[in-house]
């Protein structure tokens, strides 16, 4: 009998539309003939299944349930909140509905990069960046800030992805700019002392019978792009190199920190961690996690699946086979 598969997206963030365009396109790699997949968008306004024919049919929030239709695993889809952040996950949890990432617990930590910052540090097996989180119900001391950390700095919302209200500052005078800019996306904001280095991500998985480390993928900005902000990642403007074109001692550091992390943080389904590499004192920096990384058909998992053979098809049917 074909499992009924909810391919949840959307959310409540700046990351909706990019959650959209990532259900779209899992929903057409699955394999309609092994699974019944429903559409189920999450935002502001309802809980609803997207027909083909684009009408809606409410979901019964007491069940997860379309018409009495209940679902045998919620392929989660939704970067930021509340599909990336454990809310969502607590929620299936509650109804006993399973599904594909990280539990509630996991994803809360790693969604709050002031929060999974300290606890990485903890682990002593990657160098973090000194940081500051601050609270937007609290006043900001720009000098103290600045006695604390050192020009250039990044400063983007504690909660957050695809680079959304991310600045890199290199002056006193930006600094409080892109502390409001940040606010105005979430309630703190982390500001972090720049790295200069090469980016690097890679992808990670469980399937029943393994741990799959991914291929490193190198992100190289240009067009005038210093780092992978938002129009970097998504209108052009960088290059992603995979496999990286990088000294076989750096990929496989990459590879093997990326693996601890997975265990150390009990990562479950896809995640990508996102590094710096300092090339003047050879020196490996975590960045964050993305335990919903993007699946858009130029998304960087994607990618690295099919650069060590797995096709995107083959990788959703291992998330969907493994989570069940």
């Amino acid at each position: 009998m074909k499992k009924n598969i909810a391919l949840v997206m959307g959310g409540f963030s700046g990351e909706h539309d990019i959650s959209i365009n990532s259900g779209c396109q899992v929903y057409e790699a699955l394999d309609k003939n092994k699974y019944n997949v429903y559409k189920i968008v999450i935002d502001r306004g309802g809980w609803y299944q997207l027909r083909e024919d684009g009408s809606h049919l409410p979901v019964d929030k007491n069940d997860f349930s379309i018409n009495g239709t209940r679902f045998d695993l919620a392929f989660i889809i939704i970067h930021g909140n509340p599909g990336e952040n454990g809310k969502l996950q607590g929620y299936f949890d509650m109804i006993g509905l399973p599904y594909t990432t990280c539990g509630f617990y996991t994803s809360a930590l790693t969604f709050n990069k002031g929060y999974c910052n300290p606890v990485v540090a903890s682990f002593d097996v990657v160098k973090v960046a000194k940081s500051k989180l601050l609270y937007g119900d609290r006043p900001v001391d720009i000098d103290a800030l600045l006695e604390e950390l050192s020009l250039p700095l990044f400063v983007k919302p504690a909660s957050g992805g695809s680079s959304v209200a991310t600045t890199k500052v290199k002056t006193r005078e930006e600094l409080m700019p892109a502390i409001k800019e940040a606010l105005g996306e979430d309630s703190q904001v982390l500001v972090e002392e720049f790295i200069k280095g090469r980016e690097f991500d890679c992808g990670v998985m469980r399937t029943k019978t393994e741990k799959l480390v991914f291929p490193v993928t190198e992100i190289i900005p240009k067009g005038g792009h210093e780092f992978f902000d938002y129009e970097a990642k998504y209108n052009g403007f960088s290059d992603e190199v995979t496999p990286a074109e990088v000294d076989k001692e750096v990929s496989d550091e990459i590879q093997h920190v990326t693996s601890l992390l997975y265990d150390l943080l009990d990562c479950k389904g896809v995640v990508r961690f996102d590094f710096i590499y300092d090339t003047d004192k050879r020196q490996l920096y975590f960045l964050e996690v993305n335990t919903i990384p993007g699946q858009s058909a130029e998304s960087i998992v994607p990618k690295e699946a099919r650069a060590m053979g797995i096709s995107t098809a083959q990788l959703y049917d291992m998330i969907i086979e493994s989570s069940l």
